[in-house]
C-alpha cells in the first residue's frame, strides 16, 4: 500500500485522497524539466500538486498554476500547496484543461504534464485511478494538450511531457500537427542495460529543430543504491540523498 504522504526536503505531499500517488517518474520530470527563465508555470493534471511544488522550489521567480479535474485530488493538492513554503506562488484550480482554457489564462513560459497514457490496457477498477492514468477515461487527450500549449505558451515557452516511448512517438506526431516542434528527449531506464521505459520530451512553438537526446539510469549497476546521475538530479528533493 502506498504511504499516505511523501516527505521531501522542503515540502510534504499528502496523497491519501489522490488516486495517482507520488512516483519516481514524476519526480524525475519535476527535477529534469528545463525551467530556465521561468515566469509562469502550469502543471496540467497536477494530482497531488507535486510538479507545481517542484517548479516553485526550482524557480523562485515563477508563479505556478495547477489544474486537476478530480475534486478530491484538487483539494489535496491545494492543501499541499498551502502548507508549502511557496503558498503565495502556487494556485490550484479544480478544472479540466478545456474549462481552464475557457477562462483565457495569461501566457505561460513553461507547461508541465504527466498525462494519462494507458490507451490499450484495461482500465483499473477505481474510477479515480482510471481518470488519472487512462487516456480513454478522460477528455485530456494528446490533441487537447498540444493545442492548449500552442495557444497559451509564450513565444519562447516550452511544454515538457512524460510518456512511455510508444506514446511519446504518437504525441510527437500530434504536437507537430499542432505547431509544436520537439526540442529534446530524455530517455529513462531503471538499470544499466535495461530498456527505456519513459521519455521526457521538451517541445516549443515552431518547427522541430536539432533534438538533444540524453538518457538517465535510475539505479546503480549493483546493489540497491541510486545511480550517481539520479542522485545528482534529485539531491535537492529526496531526503535520502
Amino acid at each position: 500500500m502506498s504511504n499516505s504522504y511523501f516527505q521531501f526536503k522542503q515540502f510534504r505531499i499528502e496523497q491519501a485522497d489522490c488516486a495517482q500517488k507520488v512516483s519516481t517518474d514524476a519526480c524525475i520530470l519535476g527535477a529534469a524539466a528545463d525551467l530556465a527563465g521561468a515566469t509562469r508555470v502550469l502543471d496540467v493534471g497536477t494530482g497531488t500538486g507535486l510538479l507545481a511544488l517542484m517548479a516553485a522550489q526550482r524557480a523562485p521567480a515563477a508563479l505556478s498554476e495547477a489544474i486537476e479535474i478530480d475534486p478530491a485530488a484538487a483539494a489535496q493538492a491545494a492543501a499541499n500547496a498551502a502548507a508549502s513554503p511557496w503558498a503565495a506562488r502556487v494556485r490550484v484550480l479544480p478544472l479540466s484543461l478545456a474549462a481552464y482554457a475557457a477562462t483565457g489564462p495569461a501566457g505561460f513560459s513553461h507547461i508541465l504534464c504527466n498525462p494519462p497514457f494507458f490507451r490499450r490496457s484495461l482500465p483499473p477498477p477505481s474510477a479515480a485511478r482510471a481518470l488519472a492514468r487512462h487516456a480513454g477515461a478522460t477528455s485530456l487527450s494528446f490533441e487537447e494538450i498540444a493545442v492548449f500549449a500552442t495557444t497559451f505558451l509564450l513565444p519562447n515557452g516550452t511544454l515538457t511531457v512524460l510518456l512511455p516511448p510508444a506514446e511519446m512517438l504518437a504525441f510527437e506526431v500530434v504536437a507537430q500537427a499542432s505547431g509544436l516542434g520537439a526540442q529534446a528527449r530524455l530517455g529513462v531506464r531503471h538499470r544499466p542495460g535495461g530498456r527505456v521505459t519513459r521519455i521526457i520530451g521538451k517541445f516549443g512553438c515552431g518547427p522541430a529543430r536539432a533534438i538533444s537526446a540524453t538518457e538517465l539510469t535510475i539505479m546503480a549497476a549493483e546493489g540497491p543504491q541510486y545511480s550517481a546521475e539520479f542522485a545528482r538530479l534529485l539531491a535537492e528533493f529526496y531526503l535520502a540523498l
